[in-house]
């Protein structure tokens, strides 16, 4: 039997689509390594670029937090590959693109903002940091990598008041670049980053490692 929960990684064309699962797809540890197996696999083979997305209602639900209180002194260990997943998405040597199909939270929602470029579904699903409602301040690196990628007045919008933005008003804010419907999701989001297969990894790498240094040197840092 497929195991439908599971990360999978598959050649659509000229694209690499990463599926990070069909459950709420929260970074417990064995998530995180799957997740960091498959981005090894996508950069080590043909150029390519990359559309992550998600199986069901939810694209990441973010945290695991039932693991975190399971393991409380584990908490600086387990932030640190956190950040390591989020900054190698930021600097992928890879075109990318966050093709939302579902709920997007917290560090969810972070790895949206993560890609290169953003797709969210039209007519469900919600972007939301809700970092201020559940008493769980953004650390210095995570704040970095959400205001390296939209205006200050909507980073303020999103970041303090913990709303919830569905397609529409994501686009509006300049959260994602644009929506689709269902259906058209994941060719929307591949329509974005195919003409772009082919660009030198190590010059594409390069430049946003510079462009995002800031929230990288932030993410990585202790």
């Amino acid at each position: 039997m497929t195991d439908t929960t599971a990360v999978t990684l598959t050649r659509r064309g000229p694209v690499t689509l990463l599926d990070l699962g069909g459950d709420e797809n929260r970074w417990s540890p064995d998530w995180l390594q799957a997740v960091g197996a498959a981005l090894d696999e996508a950069v080590s083979g043909e150029p390519t670029a990359l559309v992550t997305t998600a199986t069901g209602k939810f694209f990441s639900n973010g945290l695991d937090l039932e693991w975190l209180s399971a393991n409380p002194g584990r908490w600086e260990w387990y932030v640190g590959h956190v950040h390591a997943l989020l900054a190698r998405v930021l600097t992928l040597p890879l075109p990318t693109v966050a093709a939302v199909n579902g709920h997007a939270f917290g560090a969810g929602a972070m790895l949206v903002m993560a890609h290169d470029f953003r797709v969210m579904r039209a007519d469900r699903g919600y972007l939301c940091f809700p970092e201020v409602d559940i008493r769980i301040p953004f650390t210095p690196g995570m704040a970095a990598l959400i205001q390296a990628k939209i205006t200050p007045a909507a980073a303020v919008a999103a970041m303090t008041t913990g709303r919830r933005y569905g397609g529409p008003d994501a686009q509006a804010a300049g959260l994602v670049d644009a929506t689709a419907d269902e259906a058209g999701l994941v060719d929307a989001a591949t329509a974005l980053v195919a003409p772009l297969v082919g660009k030198d990894p190590t010059t594409l790498g390069t430049i946003k490692t510079t462009m995002f240094a800031a929230a990288s040197a932030a993410l990585t840092a202790g």
